[in-house]
């Protein structure tokens, strides 16, 4: 039997399967591309359109990045291979706070910074919050996306096991034997500061006073070492020990161990920010979004840091188990100093320090 179709219903039936193979979204036009948004939504609307954008701006400039520091050697040749960017270093070795008095004639687009240099310079910084945002504890980022933690690591102390047992306790170090050091004066360099702080923890808090107090016994048993060159153990960040455990490893006694003794351990992060007067905002933010993703946060791991990200990439099956490994291990509770209590306790070792340890 032969069907017949009428013209019109002919082109009715054409206008309507037309009409259902159309995409509800053809021809959607996007908003125009904002480098200096606080979102990569509110800017950008798509990382194609940040990536095209930072493209266009074709280079990136960081401050106070050696590139074996952190493994961020690393890091930024993955991000210009990545994304065809030109990363600048300026004055790679800069402190935290050179970073701060550099910018107004090196122009940075992004900072690398403690904690405390970070807040008490927030007006500096553009607000951008990283797609991961939800990722990162509240205590270590800025409500208003200025500044976020991006990696840290956990005070710990590294020893010679062919000279000394491995310390259960920093009340260990007081036994024979031990010739324990800080890297440089507490006073002055931040990670030896931090060194006593360590040793202060008890029931969770740390107090000035009694790490003053535990390393005036040091020096009186004879333990307190002078230089670190002639130290059986050091108390600092477990990425500094576990460096050189790794570079120390081998043979059928290895020369450098890491311990983390107690149920709390001193913890530290670096934070990252973006110029508020970027020169490449675009890149800024894209920079930004790579060292927060998993890649990037992998990419801190292999160097020994603690990727601030880590518990949640772990929970994502995201997390390198490989490089986690290499990781001191510690089921400690980490404990964050607050800017307050940062800066009773170095009043407190300025004034102290010399009198009661020298």
């Amino acid at each position: 039997m032969t069907v017949r179709i009428s013209a019109a219903a002919a082109m009715i039936l054409t206008a309507t399967i037309a009409g259902c193979s159309t995409p509800a979204t053809e021809n959607k036009q996007l908003p125009p591309v904002k480098p200096q948004a606080s979102s990569l939504r509110d800017g950008f609307s798509t990382m194609d359109r940040l990536v095209e954008a930072a493209r266009k701006e074709s280079s990136l400039t960081v401050i106070g990045l050696p590139r074996d520091w952190m493994n961020y050697g690393e890091i930024i040749d993955a991000f210009s291979d990545e994304y065809g960017i030109k990363v600048n270093q300026v004055e790679p070795g800069a402190s935290s706070q050179r970073e701060i008095e550099a910018a107004a004639s090196l122009k940075p687009d992004v900072f690398d910074l403690s904690l405390e240099v970070a807040v008490a310079n927030a007006s500096a910084f553009a607000p951008y919050r990283v797609q991961p945002w939800q990722d990162i504890p509240d205590n270590l980022k800025d409500y208003g996306g200025r500044w976020y933690a991006g990696y840290g690591g956990y005070m710990s102390i590294g020893y010679d096991p062919r000279k000394v047992a491995a310390p259960t306790s920093y009340a260990d170090l007081l036994k024979p034997g031990y010739s324990v050091s800080l890297p440089g004066d507490p006073r002055q360099a931040a990670t030896a500061f931090n060194g006593v702080m360590a040793a202060s923890l008890s029931g969770g808090r740390a107090e000035a006073a009694r790490g003053v107090e535990f390393f005036g016994r040091l020096k009186k048993a004879g333990n307190l070492a002078a230089t670190q060159g002639a130290a059986s153990a050091v108390v600092d960040w477990d990425y500094h020990n576990a460096e050189r455990a790794a570079h120390e490893a081998g043979g059928d006694k290895p020369g450098w161990k890491v311990a983390i003794p107690g149920e709390n351990v001193l913890s530290a992060y670096y934070v990252q920010a973006i110029s508020k007067n970027a020169p490449h905002p675009a890149a800024a933010r894209l920079w930004q979004e790579f060292i927060f993703s998993d890649r990037g946060q992998n990419l801190f791991l292999k160097g020994y840091a603690r990727p601030v990200r880590m518990e949640a990439l772990q929970m994502r099956g995201t997390l390198d188990r490989e490089l986690a490994a290499k990781l001191p291990a510690t089921d400690a509770k980490p404990v964050i100093l607050t800017i307050p209590e940062t800066d009773t306790a170095k009043t407190y070792l300025k004034r102290e320090w010399g009198a009661k340890v020298g």
